[in-house]
């Protein structure tokens, strides 16, 4: 008894959970899970997404849209009539007006409902089908690349459940998908000033609108060659790709509570097949390890046990080669570093594995240099070709001037860098295209890359070649499929553990846009070994929505364009907005220790890290650490504060003031397992050269408001040069008298390249590589800051004229916090 009726409770919980609707065609069709309720119309319409707990309404109406629609011909349909299979939990939609009709499987679960499309009539004529918009009222955060928005109270989301259903609105036929360049123009010191309050969006899987946002995906139909619009080329041949058409796309819409939106999706991923990479056991988007930071540093078979040694002692765990590559393409390791080429990177794999450290590489994804044997001496094939024309008269191995029956696909010059086209085995650079018929490539190079110049006939095919600004070319999808696999070979013969993905948009070469992007991921990480697959620490140039499943985390901001704490500094911040809308862990992006980098600036990075949870990838070198005079104090700040952050032992409160650009602070152990935190308040002045008459004072007053307790004076003095200064001009007799306390006249000459810093008990001489040089010797205490604002007098002498600004910063300690002691 107790059994049947437990049966009879289960096949009631199932009908409700699945579809609850068997009614005539004229009636709503509606579908239930745990949380949600999604209701369409006899059309096919979306008539409601709505929350059963809140019993709240979050579709837009006014701008509802079918569940599916076609695109033919270049227009989109939606259905006249929706059908609904209980039996085979099938709904039917039919597009009388282009003589179409559509079956598409649903799956209903706890958490979300599935829509594949399984059948459709005449396929081969369709252009693409779309999933959506879905018009949402929820505007709150919008997660354009995960394809999820959250209210304060609900999140409804959108997954595509395999990789040629691809997330977002085909606004163009390469789909390229939208995405907001911050460095067009050719600007990298950070984003735009005009920028600074615009959402940076990175994909429109999700999308803001005027009323919410709208959820979109959409699969292509790629049967035949089509010439498209495609990366600064007006026209580029898109060739055809066999994927079985839109036949198969499938996606899964959910709504939950947020603090379900995670876990519903890692539901998804299990139960739909999709990547779910596991870090040390827990699904890659949650775990700690996810935001580890990792010190980038040249390494090889001769220098790995010192590069390990740095890494060590910045307590890290991931040691990153930038730049590994002799080649691109087939990728050869250098060398001198790697003289085994593969089995030197395995020892040294190996030799890092017994201490405890992960080694990691860095690569250009499918560009391919013009040394590589894909390109010299014989041209593969299937280099990326932006499209063909035919030879309008035959050419030796001499000629200069080449006759073409067609210029459109080589007039381009927009991206067209290496200006290159290839004849059978045989590169040639020209310079420009003849302004009239009869159309001739002129000013050629024949031979080009290490090819051979040889005779060609009459209407032989001739392609031009497609390119990158960083001088390389690109692929084919089935290049792009080879050189993804070789890296996965490359890691699963060697053992290596992180990989960055740069220059993804290169497969924009195979006409597919994201589409191509995403399978050269998907590639590497099904071609790995098991022991390997998820676990391999992995970012990118570019998100995806698919991709999204694979990746990491992404790790924007680079450091080479203006001062450690400058360089895309305002970018940084806006990425952490990113993360946490498209729920992903967090990353600073790159900083770059050079042998002037100073441990405060390492300690902001550090702090900044804290308060948003989020880690970095310190550049160096061991040559740099070689001159550095505190590289000892460096890395061991690092390694006291990433063991900090790992550990999770800041309060909320202190990663807000962590995350505020007017806050510092330094770290350091104490007794029982835990730390010390402490404020540090400062503040920059600047005291300039000034000529006057003789006994004219030429001091300058500085306010500083200290919230801290009084205490001994702490400054940083330094020489600012400007353009037109003389270096030879020191800086002498340098005096500090504090809220009319006596001047502390300090005996030294501060020459360019030096450094004077007081920590409140010692006055040390450092040159720029903090390299100490003289402790100073004081006949009289260091002044002392009081609490509240002090008035500073600075004062000193220079040796000569146009002597350069000296830069005074002045710091304080506040109250230290002692936080995760154990008892």
């Amino acid at each position: 008894m107790k059994n049947r009726r437990l049966i009879t409770h289960l096949l009631l919980f199932l009908v409700v959970l699945t579809v609850i609707t068997t009614l005539p065609a004229t009636a709503q069709i509606n579908f239930k899970t745990k949380q949600w309720s999604l209701q369409l119309d006899a059309s096919g319409k979306m008539t409601s997404m709505k929350s059963i707990a809140l019993q709240k309404e979050f579709l837009f109406a006014d701008k509802a849209t079918a569940l599916m629609s076609i695109k033919k011909d270049g227009e989109i349909h939606a259905p006249r009539s929706c059908a609904w299979k209980a039996k085979n939990s099938e709904l039917v939609l039919s597009y009388p007006q282009i003589g179409v009709e559509a079956k598409v499987k649903v799956q209903c679960n706890d958490n979300y409902i599935s829509f594949e499309l399984i059948k459709l009539t005449m396929p081969e004529n369709v252009d693409l089908v779309l999933w959506g918009p879905y018009p949402t009222i929820i505007a709150d955060t919008i997660g354009e690349v995960v394809g999820v928005v959250r209210s304060r109270e609900f999140a409804i989301g959108i997954q595509a459940l395999n990789v040629k259903t691809l997330g977002g609105y085909p606004n163009t036929e390469s789909d390229i998908e939208p995405s907001y360049d911050v460095f067009e123009g050719g600007n990298k010191v950070d984003v735009k000033e005009d920028d600074m309050n615009k959402q940076l969006f990175r994909g429109d899987v999700a999308r803001p609108t005027a009323y919410g946002s709208v959820l979109q995906a959409y699969c292509r139909n790629r049967h035949k060659d089509r010439v498209i619009e495609n990366w600064g080329n007006t026209a580029y041949l898109a060739p055809t790709f066999n994927d079985g058409g839109v036949i198969g796309s499938k996606i899964a819409l959910f709504g939950v509570a947020n603090a379900d939106v995670l876990p519903t999706i890692s539901q998804i991923e299990i139960a739909e097949g999709l990547p779910h990479p596991l870090l040390d056991g827990v699904w890659g988007k949650q775990a700690s390890h996810a935001s580890e930071s990792y010190l980038i540093m040249d390494f090889g078979v001769d220098n790995l046990q010192e590069a390990m040694e740095a890494t060590k002692q910045a307590g890290l765990r991931f040691l990153y080669h930038g730049d590994p590559f002799e080649n691109w393409g087939h990728f050869k390791l250098h060398t001198k570093a790697f003289p085994q080429n593969w089995a030197s990177m395995k020892q040294c794999v190996e030799t890092a594995k017994a201490k405890g450290i992960r080694l990691g590489v860095h690569t250009l994804s499918n560009f391919i240099t013009t040394n590589d044997p894909y390109v010299t001496p014989i041209p593969d094939h299937r280099l990326a070709k932006v499209g063909y024309s035919r030879l309008s008269a035959a050419i030796d191995a001499n000629t200069k001037e080449i006759g073409i029956e067609n210029p459109t696909f080589f007039n381009q010059f927009q991206n067209n860098t290496l200006k290159s086209v290839v004849i059978g085995n045989e590169i040639i650079r020209y310079g420009t295209v003849s302004a009239a018929a009869p159309w001739k490539l002129l000013d050629c190079q024949r031979g080009a890359f290490g090819t051979s110049a040889v005779a060609h006939q009459q209407n032989d095919t001739i392609a031009k070649l497609f390119d990158h600004p960083y001088k390389v070319f690109l692929t084919n999808y089935a290049l792009q499929e080879e050189m993804s696999k070789t890296i996965a070979r490359l890691f699963n013969e060697t053992g290596l553990m992180q990989i960055s993905f740069d220059g993804l948009e290169g497969c924009w070469s195979s006409g597919m846009g994201q589409y191509a992007r995403q399978l050269f991921t998907k590639t590497w990480y099904d071609n790995l070994k098991p022991e390997l697959k998820g676990k391999v620490i992995n970012d990118a140039s570019m998100p995806g929505h698919y991709f999204w499943h694979i990746y990491t985390r992404m790790n924007w901001g680079e450091p080479w364009y203006a001062g450690f704490r400058e360089s895309q500094l305002q970018l940084r911040l806006r990425n952490q907005q990113f993360f946490r809308r498209n729920l992903m862990p967090s990353m600073l992006g790159w900083f770059s220790l050079r042998p002037e980098t100073t441990p405060e600036d390492i300690e902001w990075m550090l702090a900044l890290g804290a308060g948003y949870n989020a880690g970095f990838g310190l550049a160096t070198s061991l040559e740099t650490l070689h001159k550095h005079g505190m590289k000892n104090e460096l890395l061991g700040l690092i390694k006291i504060w990433e063991q900090a952050r790992m550990k999770n032992i800041f309060s909320e409160a202190q990663k807000e003031q962590m995350r505020s650009l007017k806050h510092e602070f330094h770290l350091e152990t104490s007794g029982n397992n835990g730390y010390k935190l402490t404020p540090v308040y400062n503040a920059y002045f600047k005291h300039t050269q000034q000529l006057k008459q003789p006994g004219e004072p030429v001091f300058s007053t500085f306010k500083f408001n200290n919230p801290a307790t009084a205490q001994p004076i702490s400054f940083i003095i330094t020489l600012a040069a400007g353009k037109d200064y003389d270096p030879d001009v020191t800086f002498d007799q340098i005096s500090l008298a504090i809220n009319q306390q006596n001047a502390l006249v300090l005996p030294v000459s501060l020459k360019r390249n030096q450094i004077l810093k007081s920590d409140g008990k010692t006055v040390r001489l450092y040159n720029r590589q903090w390299q100490l040089l003289q402790t100073i010797e004081l006949n009289q205490p260091l002044p002392v800051l009081s609490n509240g604002m002090n008035e500073i007098i600075f004062d000193g002498k220079y040796s000569g004229e146009n002597g350069a600004d000296v830069k005074l910063e002045i710091r304080s300690n506040g109250q230290p916090e002692l936080i995760g002691e154990t008892h």
